[in-house]
């Protein structure tokens, strides 16, 4: 299994302090936020090699920090140098794939969240489950869903449907930027873009795919901190306690 960090955004809402570094570099309870989401993966002993996709403006940063650890840590650059030019998350995950040659399950996360659980369970349901999987957590605030991807699920956590910032979202299970693509489904992301999905959201491409093939939703056992802003980011430095095992 390969690992794709999605880390090539430009952070706005946090300037000034990504004005001129990522997001994902910064630091949370003496750690940076990647180190935090990667030495964990890299205890499941699942994944043999990380991408870190960036944009052009921020790709020395990634490339340093990659370089002073031990990890397999393959830096990209998308060569975008704006947030108005960016590609968007799925366009990022086919330049991936292409420039690579990925053909192995991949394991797909946003560099610039933190959970407080292991990714090992995930990791075990996408086992046990045998389909491209996502995960999901109960959100009771409608304004909430509003404003991220939600997700329709059967019994046997299958997704029925799923949509990125519904006005009128169908279920409270919010489905946050935490994926494992099966080998077999690779092809589908770029057939999913030529079919017209979004691409900003990787959440747009999973709502495409649960139409196409079955991908099931993992409940997440503990909490997922997602850092968009100065406020947010101040919140988890101060409560963050760490990743626990699952």
């Amino acid at each position: 299994m390969k690992c794709l960090i999605l880390a090539a955004g430009y952070a706005t809402r946090l300037y000034p302090l990504t004005e001129n570094f990522p997001k994902p570099l910064l630091e949370v309870q003496g750690k940076t936020i990647l180190d935090w989401l990667l030495e964990d993966i890299d205890r499941c002993a699942a994944v043999d090699r990380y991408v870190v996709i960036s944009n052009h403006r921020f790709v020395r940063h990634f490339q340093k920090w990659a370089d002073e650890r031990t990890l397999p840590v393959t830096v990209l650059d998308d060569g975008t140098e704006s947030n108005e030019t960016r590609l968007g998350a799925v366009r990022d995950i086919q330049f991936a794939i292409d420039r690579l040659a990925l053909r192995d399950d991949l394991l797909v996360i946003a560099g610039d969240n933190l959970l407080d659980f292991s990714l090992s369970s995930f990791l075990a349901y996408f086992r046990a489950k045998g389909s491209t999987c996502i995960m999901r957590y109960y959100e009771p605030s409608a304004g909430k869903l509003r404003r991220t991807g939600v997700a329709l699920v059967d019994g046997e956590d299958r997704v029925l449907s799923m949509e990125e910032k519904p006005a009128e979202p169908k279920s409270h299970w919010c489905t946050p930027p935490f994926y494992i693509l099966r080998a077999e489904d690779l092809p589908l992301v770029k057939a999913g873009i030529d079919a017209g999905c979004g691409v900003d959201a990787p959440g747009s491409f999973i709502a495409w795919l649960s139409a196409v093939t079955p991908v099931h939703a993992f409940e997440m056992p503990g909490r997922r901190y997602d850092i968009g802003d100065l406020e947010s980011y101040m919140t988890v430095r101060n409560e963050y306690a760490g990743i626990r095992s699952v």
